[in-house]
């Protein structure tokens, strides 16, 4: 009877592992679908949309817009959307990374008896925090469009773009439809993340956030 359950147990957590793996590799191939594909039969308001050809409106949704928040077509309320969808993409793969990271067992180095996710909110020192609130404070001051403070800056390419006439890597080099490309990767790397920011954390929460990480300690 002991053994009849623990097989039971073992093929549970198999068939919960086969679903996580196919989630992720839904979410992973969404993630890198190219700028250029539209979804087939997009709606009439899509097509009506100022936005239908923005960068991230692709398959297989094309532009999705469901509570009508842009329907007004106003550019400036778009922008600041896209700019905050960037934003939060782009700390929720930090996000992401740092999860792998930290349950792999990396740790500073005087930061050993850390433990990882939200167990580690109550263990940080307050002189951690101190640095960390730094940090934070140091990249929003630092990453954003500096055009309207320091005149030598050029403006920025599109929202999202900090490079300030610092940061290049032959991005001016390249053609438009590669730069929309790579703009496309970013976006929806940084949708998946999202989602997969909120897994961790809700599989934290039930303590069982191991059990789904590959290198986890």
């Amino acid at each position: 009877s002991l053994h009849f359950f623990s097989v039971l147990n073992f093929e549970t957590k198999q068939y919960k592992m086969k679903l996580i793996t196919v989630a992720s590799l839904v979410a992973s191939a969404a993630a890198f679908a190219p700028a250029s594909q539209k979804a087939a039969g997009s709606s009439a308001l899509a097509a009506k949309s100022a936005f239908a050809n923005e960068i991230g409106a692709q398959m297989p949704l094309g532009y999705w817009d469901p509570l009508g928040i842009c329907a007004d077509d106003n550019k400036a309320n778009f922008d600041r959307l896209r700019y905050v969808e960037l934003k939060h993409g782009r700390v929720a793969m930090l996000a992401v990374v740092g999860y792998l990271v930290t349950y792999a067992g990396v740790r500073f180095p005087g930061a050993e008896s850390i433990p990882s996710g939200f167990a580690a909110l109550s263990a940080i020192p307050n002189a951690v925090w101190v640095q960390m609130a730094f940090t934070w404070g140091v990249m929003e001051a630092f990453n954003r469009d500096a055009s309207d403070i320091w005149g030598e800056a050029p403006s920025s390419e599109f929202v999202g773009d900090f490079r300030n006439g610092f940061l290049d890597f032959g991005w001016d080099k390249q053609t438009d439809e590669w730069k929309n490309k790579k703009r496309a990767i970013e976006l929806n790397q940084g949708r998946a993340a999202q989602m997969g920011i909120l897994g961790l954390m809700v599989h934290d929460s039930l303590g069982n956030v191991a059990d789904i990480l590959p290198l986890a300690k």
